[in-house]
């Protein structure tokens, strides 16, 4: 049998059944007897529930149910709680309120659960909803920080005085002050990296069950970190992590936004148990728009200070997030990961911050690829083109002098991050090779000669992979001859039912076919940190290494018996144990069907927790066009080169950057979440509010890969699936600026749509 290994790039074994329509998702499922749930949400961003009937709608047809806050405090459910609740720097707890599974006494946003309604069909249920009778007193809103925490702000929570949850400093603010004074140069940004919704393929859902006899809960999500919520629901159900399994089956994207607990895993689990049957909800796509955790929203002021020849001194940050209604998920992360981020990839010697993260009446802010990383990159990489421009340096020359060399890996940033690995002006200088950066000027005069203005942006990436510090991973042989690998990683479309078994066959020499991998149960792994931060392979493949090694160890014991041989005198190769000087040999799979017959198997589970995270990092090189007299912008070429260390399969790890540089343009130009400023009602509530990109939106990706072995995991490996999410942004601001630079300064706030654009130069006009 063939076998794939490290560094092979077979198709995904997984898509057979997606494209001939034998995949599974949760709206695919049907339990017998099952029930169906629609939620009642706010219309109102801010108001007092004066009183819900729910009379009329009780005697609806085929309505089984309807569940409000009173009958959740009757039957003692808790409210849920951020993952983080304190600031790991100090241990200072933040300013929170947990969060209701339906609205008690007030609602914060549009679309908070109010009631749950369950019906035989869903149908019904839609029907019912509409006769509950809800008395609202509205209150005052705001939709932004800065309204937020002015004088006299509506509050939105008792215990969150200000409606700030926390604001922290970090960093060496002496040193920076005195930087700053003796700079020859200091440039100062006012960014808004603005909010957006994450929109997966396939929406939110979960379908509940209870078992009476057992006592024990059942929820089939969709959704990418299956322990860490089945932990959080357990807690609001008030039972033990083992009285609930979750399960997921196929699931259509996530990017963040099903990565942490929501109120309708719980209250779906609830309403089963209420009922004595399966209850399910999935997701409307207004649901998505309302409701979902929405990601970026991150205000900063920041200023660079460089000495005359260009080298930086010192770095300023001033940042506040809009956490939206209630304090959800990490509990601030975004603003979190910043400490990673500066001292990375250039050397700042003093660096100074000041991090808050305030309530508005919101949709509640998640997370999306690259969190707090993205927010950082666009800030360095945006002051790092503007200090060019004013201080008369070549922005590439600037970034090559201020870069870590390679000589210095290993390094530790300002922060006390930990950086292994990294060729950070080599991959910089690939990149401007391979987009042809020297041939720029030439394009340049040709778009000019038909009224266009072309501009060259580019931004060098890096984020801290890792997430949750612990994962495992088991490896069995069974009865049959094969083999079946189990982990607590969940693969949502990066195809680890591909790449896990490439890291098996290297390892151990069993052909791919003959393994199967198993994962999203959290009956069938004991921990499991999913796949959020671009973790998998750094995580789980390192657990499977690992355990690897320990099956060859016990199988080379059991071999040197087999063929009567001594231990030390037995290697392993290419799955097969030998006997040194003999032409005897075992492969694995017969030691394994030996061991197991003298009770002394091969199966191994091996469990760790990292030190260190992985960095990848890259230079992302992009060219547009913008038609002055209509704004219109068009992404010309865009040109990648990463360094994610060992390739496990190099042609996923090319899809996985195309799909982050489509979510990251789609960011630059078109995508953001709006809200009235008054009323605080999401004006971007739909595909016809809110543009996401198509395949036509832009024109091919070069990728090319240019990776430094990672020394904090025995693969190799660094996360792959952010960083064109994380560049991108940063990119398209520098290449707008750069067309642009006949008008002076001109920052885009928002998405650079062509009205954006337009208006950005007609009022550059009126003062030039």
């Amino acid at each position: 049998m063939l076998q794939s290994r490290i560094g092979d790039a077979p198709k995904r074994s997984e898509d057979a059944n997606f494209l001939i329509g034998r995949g599974c998702y949760l709206d695919d499922m049907v339990i017998p007897n099952m029930a169906y749930a629609v939620v009642l949400r706010s219309l109102h961003a801010h108001a007092a529930v004066v009183s819900i009937d729910t009379a009329v709608a009780r005697a609806a047809p085929g309505v089984l149910a309807v569940l409000t806050s009173a009958d959740a405090t009757r039957d003692g459910l808790l409210d849920l709680r951020p993952t983080m609740e304190a600031n790991v720097l100090t241990g200072e707890p933040f300013a929170f309120i947990p969060q209701p599974l339906l609205a008690r006494g007030k609602v914060r946003y549009v679309g908070e659960p109010v009631a749950v309604v369950v019906a035989a069909t869903s149908e019904q249920a839609v029907a019912a909803a509409e006769l509950i009778a809800v008395d609202y007193a509205p209150l005052p809103s705001v939709s932004t920080p800065e309204a937020a925490r002015a004088a006299g702000a509506p509050a939105l929570a008792e215990g969150v005085p200000g409606n700030v949850c926390f604001d922290f400093e970090a960093g060496d603010t002496t040193a920076v002050n005195a930087a700053f004074a003796s700079a020859a140069h200091r440039v100062t940004l006012s960014l808004n990296n603005h909010r957006i919704i994450t929109n997966p393929m396939e929406p939110r859902g979960v379908i509940g069950t209870y078992d009476a006899v057992a006592g024990r809960y059942t929820a089939h999500v969709s959704s990418q970190n299956l322990h860490g919520i089945r932990d959080h629901a357990a807690r609001a159900l008030r039972v033990a992590p083992a009285a609930v399994r979750f399960v997921a089956p196929d699931v259509g994207g996530n990017f963040g936004a099903k990565n942490f607990i929501y109120p309708e895993y719980v209250l779906m689990l609830w309403a089963a148990k209420v009922m004595g049957r399966p209850v399910k909800w999935i997701a409307s796509r207004s649901e998505v728009f309302l409701t979902d955790h929405q990601a970026r929203d991150q205000q900063a002021v920041a200023t660079l200070a460089l000495d005359a020849q260009g080298h930086f001194l010192a770095l300023r940050v001033n940042s506040t997030a809009n956490a939206g209604a209630y304090l959800v998920s990490c509990g601030g992360v975004q603003s979190y990961q910043y400490l990673h981020l500066p001292g990375t990839v250039y050397r700042i010697p003093a660096i100074a911050l000041r991090v808050a993260g305030v309530l508005t009446n919101t949709a509640p802010l998640g997370v999306t690829r690259g969190p707090g990383f993205a927010e950082a990159v666009n800030i360095i990489e945006r002051l790092i083109d503007k200090a060019a421009r004013h201080g008369g340096f070549d922005r590439a020359h600037l970034r090559r002098l201020n870069m870590v060399p390679s000589s210095a890996m290993p390094m530790t940033n300002v922060f006390g991050q930990k950086v292994d690995s990294g060729t950070f002006p080599e991959t910089f200088d690939r990149a401007l090779a391979e987009a042809d950066v020297a041939g720029f000027a030439a394009r340049r005069r040709a778009s000019e000669t038909r009224g266009l203005l072309r501009g060259l942006g580019y931004a060098y990436h890096v984020k801290g992979t890792g997430g949750s510090p612990h994962e495992n991973a088991e490896i069995r042989f069974e009865t049959d001859g094969r083999v079946t690998v189990t982990t607590g990683t969940h693969s949502v479309g990066q195809g680890h039912a591909t790449t896990f078994p490439q890291i098996v066959a290297t390892r151990l020499g069993v052909p791919n076919a003959a393994i199967d991998f198993r994962q999203a149960d959290t009956d069938l792994i004991a921990i499991g940190g999913g796949s959020g931060s671009s973790r998998s392979t750094y995580m789980g493949g390192t657990a499977i290494w690992r355990a690897a090694d320990q099956i060859i160890a016990k199988g080379t014991a059991f071999a040197a018996q087999m063929l009567e041989a001594a231990e030390a005198d037995i290697r392993f190769e290419d799955g097969h144990f030998i006997a040194a000087g003999t032409n005897r040999s075992a492969s694995l799979l017969e030691v394994a069907a030996k061991a197991r017959e003298h009770s002394r198997p091969l199966d191994t589970y091996y469990s760790w927790t990292r030190e260190w995270m992985t960095f990848p990092n890259g230079t992302h090189v992009v060219e547009i066009e913008i038609d002055p007299d209509t704004g219109a912008l068009t992404v010309a070429r865009y040109t990648a080169v990463d360094d994610y260390g060992t390739l496990i399969n190099p042609m996923i790890a090319a899809g996985q950057v195309h799909g982050a540089i489509a979510q990251g343009l789609g960011q630059a130009l078109m995508e953001a979440a709006v809200y009235e400023a008054q009323s605080s009602q999401p004006l971007t509530g739909s595909f016809m509010d809110y543009a996401l990109p198509r395949a036509d939106s832009f024109p091919r990706f070069d990728v090319v890969f240019n990776g430094s072995r990672c020394t904090t995991n025995p693969l190799g490996v660094k996360g792959c699936g952010e960083a064109g999410a994380i560049a991108a942004f940063p990119a398209v601001g520098n290449a707008i600026a750069d067309a642009l630079a006949a008008f002076g300064d001109v920052e885009i706030d928002g998405p650079a749509t062509p009205e954006r654009l337009w208006r950005a130069m007609q009022a550059a006009k009126t003062t030039i």
